[in-house]
């Protein structure tokens, strides 16, 4: 696999400002807990933008009457801060919405109790920035949501989406490649589910690193003639992208962590979550795949100058991983 489509594809990110960053923005979270009679706890996380909180704001149903909220505190990753709010009419039937997350690119994803103990969620969008709360729970809402969750931290996450580029362009042989991507599905689905269930706990840094130095190692053994690479990358591929699917699975944990888990519905939450990664990885190997089949029949004389072209991609995503190393150091 050796088309100029994939090359674009990886000078357009070293072109593109946001590789600055691995991760778009974190998705906001907001939860609304009933307490007694007509009052419900709110509290608020919204994502750091450049050491300040993004200037989004949640707006209660109109019958709903809030006490000022604290200053918002800095947890190390994003901005949070709570009130209490009085609804004599419930929540049933009234509008929440999140105002300025028109004008951004997150996410906010809303857990809300109608009855204690009865959690519905909800994900808004900058296009949809706004729900109805329905009058009976809807049925499937943890699911969907989390599922849509799932598919965006993936296409937005940068540095995961890297190493299955890299991995795509190492492994060669479509059998070998379904192992190693069968691979890597399966470890990072096992740490995903045993950190977010606290059997696995791992600083973030240290992870997020680790991370970053698996997408080098990819770029450096794709740098070099098949016969010079490492043997147990060029016959047990798989077995290298089990090994790092491990902690790219902590990766997605430390993300899934942050926007939290309904606590009656974890199981599902947590598998619903893993469903949408694996169907936003899919669907950016169905989109190089594709975008490979097209070169390959538009310019067939590119195939003359594969092991070229593999080189020079090679340096492109060991730069961007190289630089994603030393920011994450630097960061600690």
């Amino acid at each position: 696999m050796k088309p100029l489509a994939l090359l674009l594809l990886v000078l357009t990110c070293l072109l593109n400002p946001l590789v600055a960053s691995a991760h778009a923005l974190d998705p906001g979270f907001l939860e609304i807990s009933v307490m007694e009679g007509t009052q419900w706890r709110v509290s608020w996380r919204m994502p750091d933008v450049e050491g300040r909180p993004m200037p989004i704001t949640p707006v209660l149903p109109e019958s709903c009457q809030s006490t000022p909220a604290p200053a918002p505190a800095f947890d190390g990753r994003a901005w949070v801060t709570s009130f209490l709010a009085s609804c004599p009419e419930g929540l049933a039937g009234g509008k929440i919405s999140i105002a300025g997350l028109a004008s951004t690119r997150t996410d906010v994803l809303v857990r809300y109790e109608l009855e204690p103990g009865q959690a519905q969620t909800q994900r808004l969008t900058a296009s949809a920035a706004e729900f109805t709360v329905p009058v009976e729970p809807a049925a499937g809402a943890v699911f969907t949501s989390y599922v849509s969750l799932g598919v965006t931290h993936i296409l937005e996450g940068a540095d995961h989406l890297l190493f299955v580029f890299a991995l795509l362009l190492l492994v060669r042989q479509p059998r070998r490649l379904l192992w190693a991507i069968t691979a890597f599905t399966l470890a990072h689905s096992l740490t995903l589910a045993a950190a977010t269930l606290g059997w696995l706990r791992l600083p973030s840094a240290p992870v997020e690193v680790v991370v970053a130095l698996s997408i080098v190692f990819l770029a450096y053994e794709l740098a070099l003639p098949p016969e010079r690479r490492d043997p147990v990358a060029e016959r047990f591929p798989a077995l290298v992208s089990f090994g790092f699917g491990l902690i790219h699975g902590l990766g997605f944990a430390g993300a899934l962590r942050e926007i939290g888990l309904p606590q009656a519905d974890i199981p599902l939450a947590l598998l619903s979550f893993n469903i949408g990664v694996e169907l936003g990885q899919l669907m950016f190997i169905a989109l190089v795949l594709g975008l490979g089949y097209l070169a390959r029949r538009m310019a067939p004389v590119l195939a003359d100058h594969g092991p070229r072209l593999s080189r020079l991609s090679s340096y492109g995503i060991g730069s961007i991983a190289a630089f994603w190393v030393i920011e994450r150091l630097a960061a600690f």
